[in-house]
């Protein structure tokens, strides 16, 4: 099996080698990356790799921005000191998350919990998504309602029936699939972590989408999407390249 691992110190990293190998020396750690540019450099490019052990704390970042830029279709395992990161960590590709020090039998469990995943699934890049996608509908709880505050009422609305999220000049609107426009006291980043995946998709920086709403998908220019939603946005939605396969899969799922 390989792996790659990121991770900034050498020392902790090479003590995960060192644990890898004492579990199973069948596992080849294809490469070390310690920075944000250099996992999106890696990454960016096919990979053999079936496993990440990722660091969240590195040199130049956190290791949450590689997604905003290449499509990560492998399950990680993250390895950090900082635990108010859980929560985010399993909004991408996370199949476990393991505090630092790293223990040999807190490692061993989230190896078996990869391969109890991946064991009826080919490792294609396809089906570890759909896994990925099932895990994460198995280990968390959505929202499934919203108070809303509007004028001197507070207005529940239902998660299902929001068509979109996004950012007006700063404040962070909702958008039921009725049309009405209510303002939010929330960021997008804080929405993702409580809005089942399965549902909505973090289309760029100023949208979250509810997959009903989507009306058509157009290709742009550059390998990007434009997607248009009801109701209709006066901005247009433009979904990058390096999102634009996860993208068309998850609406396609």
């Amino acid at each position: 099996m390989k792996v790659v691992i990121v991770e900034d110190e050498i020392t902790a990293s090479d003590n995960l080698r060192y644990l890898l190998s004492a579990i199973d020396p069948a596992i080849e750690v294809v490469t070390v990356l310690d920075t944000v540019k250099s996992c999106i450099d890696y990454f960016s490019k096919p990979t053999d790799a079936v496993l990440v052990f990722m660091d969240i704390h590195l040199g130049d970042g956190l290791s949450f921005e590689i997604f905003d830029h290449v499509d990560l279709g492998v399950p990680i395992i993250f390895t950090t000191a900082y635990d108010e990161y859980a929560l985010k960590a399993f909004t991408v590709n996370s199949i476990d998350y393991i505090l630092k020090p790293v223990h040999q039998d807190e490692l061993a469990r989230a190896l078996e919990k990869f391969r109890s995943l991946t064991r009826t699934q080919s490792p294609s890049k396809t089906n570890l998504a759909d896994v990925l996608r099932l895990f994460r509908g198995q280990q968390k709880t959505y929202k499934s309602n919203y108070l809303i505050s509007h004028r001197d009422e507070l207005i529940p609305i239902k998660t299902e029936d929001i068509a979109y999220f996004y950012i007006d000049t700063g404040i962070v609107k909702v958008v039921t699939l009725q049309n009405k426009v209510f303002s939010m006291d929330k960021k997008l980043e804080d929405l993702e972590q409580e809005l089942n995946p399965n549902l909505f998709d973090r289309a760029n920086r100023q949208f979250i989408i509810n997959r009903n709403a989507i009306a058509k998908i157009k290709h742009y220019f550059g390998g990007k999407l434009i997607v248009n939603v009801n109701p209709p946005t006066a901005e247009r939605i433009v979904v990058s390249k390096a999102k634009a396969t996860q993208f068309k899969s998850w609406v396609g799922s």
